[in-house]
């Protein structure tokens, strides 16, 4: 397996699905050991490696001992441990990574380093998006309450996850641990769905009413279409455009479960597709959760900072310029149009939304905090960008703009 996770190929969570289709053998227990063991190397990858140096036999041997003598007791790994290898592990609890170089010791790559290290706080963020990240769901406000579902779980087996309230989402409740959500009554009947804090708090920054046109541009597996419909109360229209088929077709049952009768699903050859068109300048409100480099999401995507580079942040730079061009099109005016990515670095967030403003014409930015606290939602805030971080907020790494057209 860890050939085909370390070749970047496809991501992590692809190759490990396919991995344990092709071993039905491993138990639930045994899935969830190695898929821990296994991100905890991708996230420590740099520092394994250099690590692994001073051990005998392969490379990936070494590095599978690294990874699983992290997540697992020292005693469940004895029986499979060669003396020597004992021996190595032990040499090295007794090493300081504080001693290494940073970039070493948080494990990315030159480029990143360079870059995170021109963000305030940056030892602070390398730190944080170095752990794994609590599980963030929230209460599908069509159907129940956050108050409900906490009162429901607090008082059932759910409780041994530690359900608690989200600090900025009026919807969110942080479990612990990895629960098995799927089976749970309050999953099944479309109450509850997984989504970082971060992510739905864009649904109030779009501030959706009943009755109107609404574009989620890139909808992806469908989460913050599924938010904005509910806060529709399922009317108006709704379209969830993406060019994957099968990421929409992914979101079809999530729509089906939601209770949701007002969304429209739409594959797109891309962001000039004559179904596009047809709506230039009819929406409310636009969504352009573009892609991006996802650096953001480490805590949860530890291969992405290994899977990007400064020349595929080129690419996606482009690409975002254009989906907020032609997003924009589709505004009427008096449209709000807002702008989200799950990065950090500047020149996929505020350097596109002041090329935007530079070059288009009859747009505003609105500041985000003011939108949020209308919806008495306090977000601590630098300027009128919503920047939302692990270390200063305890979310994935997020960015949004507000836009109103005049």
């Amino acid at each position: 397996m860890l050939p085909d996770l370390l070749s970047w190929q496809q991501p992590a969570d692809m190759v490990l699905s396919r991995w344990f289709r092709a071993h039905p053998e491993a138990g639930t227990r045994d899935r969830g050991e190695i898929a821990e063991a296994a991100y905890d190397i991708l996230r420590h990858l740099r520092r394994y490696r250099q690590w692994a140096q001073s051990g005998q036999g392969p490379e990936e041997r070494r590095l599978a001992i690294l990874g699983l003598a992290a997540t697992q007791a020292r005693a469940q790994l004895e029986a499979g441990l060669q003396p020597s290898e004992g021996n190595w592990l032990d040499h090295l609890q007794m090493m300081d990574p504080a001693c290494l170089p940073r970039a070493v010791r948080y494990s990315v790559p030159d480029w990143l380093d360079a870059r995170l290290a021109e963000l305030p706080d940056a030892l602070s963020l390398l730190a944080a998006l170095h752990q794994p990240a609590a599980l963030d769901v929230r209460a599908n406000p069509l159907k129940t309450t956050r108050d409900k579902l906490l009162e429901a779980w607090l008082n059932g087996p759910e409780a041994r996850w530690s359900p608690a309230p989200t600090p900025y989402s009026p919807w969110g409740i942080r479990l612990q641990g990895r629960p098995p959500l799927q089976r749970w009554k309050s999953f099944e009947q479309g109450e509850v769905e997984v989504q970082d804090e971060g992510s739905q708090l864009l649904a109030l920054l779009v501030a959706p009413r009943r009755g109107e046109m609404i574009i989620d541009f890139c909808a992806g597996a469908g989460g913050k279409t599924l938010l904005l419909g509910a806060l529709m109360r399922s009317t108006g229209r709704l379209y969830a455009f993406d060019v994957s088929a099968a990421r929409l077709a992914r979101a079809k049952p999530r729509f089906a479960r939601s209770g949701l009768s007002n969304i429209t699903p739409v594959v797109i050859s891309d962001a000039r597709d004559q179904r596009v068109r047809r709506l230039h300048g009819k929406a409310h409100r636009v969504l352009v959760d573009a892609p991006c480099s996802g650096l953001g999401t480490l805590r949860r995507n530890p291969d992405l900072k290994w899977r990007q580079s400064p020349q595929t942040l080129l690419a996606l730079q482009d690409t975002q310029a254009m989906l907020l061009r032609e997003a924009a099109r589709c505004l009427r005016p008096g449209g709000r149009l807002v702008y989200a990515t799950c990065s950090i670095l500047p020149e996929e967030n505020e350097d596109q939304i002041a090329a935007f403003l530079a070059s288009v014409p009859g747009f505003s930015l609105v500041d985000a905090a003011d939108v949020l606290a209308s919806q008495k939602v306090d977000v601590p805030m630098k300027d009128a960008f919503l920047h939302l971080r692990p270390d200063w907020h305890g979310t994935d790494g997020f960015f949004a703009a507000v836009l109103q057209k005049a």
